[in-house]
């Protein structure tokens, strides 16, 4: 998808169709005013009969906009003024492109960087409105023997009407649409069923993404021989009751200037089906535990988006992939296993399994001499009823960490909420007959889930984002959600603008 940047006359530019936001009270913003002054006011006459209500997401199609160059205008409500902010902007731009999609159409222009936001510039519309269009177009045909018509739409013009403004908006859109690449992506491994995305397929994906790089993305993957020499049998222990091997992806990006410059890891949880295993889940919903990889899918979206925008960093992906079976091999509650780091763990509920594939993949990890592990996982129903849908819960070991995160989230808009990590919650963990459990009872469940992540994790900095609530939508919408790609891949850059401004410092 291209999204060019322009600064001439919207009047002028030619386009099939042409987004215009409008505000509830009809006062148009600089480019709806031109467009209605060379159309003979036909927008203005719209607002004022009341034929167009500018009600936040309502869109209007005009098929004939005569006196301009684009064939139609999509009219799409802002709301009230002073309402207009990140959520309402985002919900605008989502139905003009759902709007889009739905028309024969290849080339649009929009003029939503024409928007006011506080504290919001903009590169920061342009890459929501590339992100957007990506969303719109998505589509998952891949098992329907009469696939939904594909979107035409290939070709977004970004009106900037400030000339000033032109280099942001070209900056915003080519992050925009490279975590829009990744996104994709990590919808698509979401939303693949289990008996096609195993833990063979994901490594399969990896090489792949490993071809495409052009030498950019190292790929090594480790079988089950190779993860019983090196002593990871709790990543082991969950996919023991699985005909599908278990496997550990390791994806490697150097792009600092020096090989001995301190990687940014990411490391994600790859349960390709969670029965619950021998801790069987109920029935109801448990086909949506092919989601059960979507913290996985996240790191190759974000392998997607970094190897589009090229970061000067050094950078690990870490995936521990394994399926949760249950059979006469499966692992039982009260077994007791060893894990990679040395640490003894009493297995009381298989369906905890998320945490066991993850403490052998950080302590993997560890070898790289990271400057910080950040792992993605839908680890606990508790984070869903602690925060819905809206935010992934985030704990870690750094405050530092946490803030560069949560900074992240709010620049992407793929916000995360702080939760606590206190010593006090660990005694929930202790066992009679093993160093710890790997449950800690219903109080605070996603808290000591976490807790039990750290400590495998006590060497760096680290954070662990559950994306129980956010990697996927149910019911009529079912479907993964890409989050958090948009995070992720922030967090990233953001890093990435810290080593220019020391360089930069030093220069000085």
């Amino acid at each position: 998808m291209e999204f060019p940047v322009q600064t001439a006359n919207p009047a002028k530019i030619e386009t099939a169709c042409f987004v215009v936001p409008v505000f509830k009270d009809g006062d148009l913003l600089p480019a709806a005013a031109k467009l209605d002054d060379a159309s003979e006011r036909l927008i203005g006459q719209l607002i004022e009969r009341g034929d167009f209500d500018a009600k936040l997401g309502n869109v209007q199609l005009i098929p004939f906009a005569p006196g301009l160059g684009a064939d139609r205008l999509l009219l799409v409500g802002l709301g009230e003024r002073d309402k207009c902010q990140e959520g309402a902007f985002r919900k605008a731009v989502d139905a003009a492109f759902t709007a889009l999609a739905g028309l024969s159409v290849d080339d649009v222009a929009v003029a939503f960087t024409d928007v006011p936001l506080t504290d919001r510039h903009c590169d920061w519309k342009a890459r929501m409105v590339a992100e957007a269009a990506h969303r719109a177009v998505y589509r998952f045909n891949e098992f329907k023997s009469k696939p939904a018509p594909t979107p035409r739409l290939a070709r977004t013009t970004l009106l900037v009407s400030e000339g000033g403004n032109a280099e942001a908006a070209r900056e915003g859109a080519r992050i925009g649409d490279a975590v829009g690449q990744g996104v994709s992506l990590t919808r698509t491994l979401g939303n693949l069923p289990g008996n096609v995305c195993t833990p063979r397929y994901l490594a399969e994906q990896a090489e792949r993404l490993g071809r495409d790089s052009g030498g950019a993305l190292a790929v090594e993957i480790l079988d089950e021989e190779a993860l019983e020499r090196l002593g990871a049998h709790s990543l082991l222990s969950v996919g023991r009751g699985s005909e599908e091997p278990s496997r550990l992806i390791v994806m490697k990006y150097q792009g600092a200037e020096s090989a001995d410059d301190a990687p940014h890891v990411l490391v994600g949880k790859g349960i390709t089906f969670d029965t619950g295993g021998i801790s069987l889940k109920p029935g109801e919903a448990m086909d949506e535990m092919k989601f059960d990889m979507c913290g996985a899918a996240s790191v190759f979206g974000t392998v997607q988006s970094i190897l589009a925008l090229r970061p000067k960093l050094n950078l690990v992906f870490i995936v521990a992939a394994a399926e949760n079976m249950p059979d006469g091999r499966a692992t039982k509650p009260g077994d007791i296993i060893k894990t990679l780091k040395g640490l003894s763990v009493e297995v009381l509920n298989t369906d905890a399994e998320g945490r066991l594939v993850l403490c052998d993949a950080l302590t993997y990890a560890e070898r790289f001499k990271p400057a910080s592990v950040v792992d993605i996982a839908t680890l606990t129903g508790a984070a869903i009823i602690a925060l819905g849908h809206h935010a992934t819960g985030l704990l870690s070991n750094d405050d530092d960490l946490a803030l560069d995160l949560l900074d992240a989230g709010q620049t992407a808009w793929d916000r995360a909420w702080h939760l606590p990590l206190w010593d006090e919650y660990q005694e929930q963990l202790d066992s009679n007959f093993a160093d710890l459990a790997n449950i800690g009872g219903r109080p605070a469940g996603t808290i000591t889930a976490a807790c039990f992540l750290s400590r495998f994790a006590e060497q760096f900095p680290w954070a662990h984002l559950d994306i129980a609530g956010t990697a996927w939508s149910s019911g009529k919408q079912k479907g993964a959600s890409g989050r958090p790609v948009g995070l992720l891949t922030q967090y990233l850059l953001d890093r990435e603008s810290e080593v220019k401004s020391l360089e930069n410092s030093r220069e000085l």
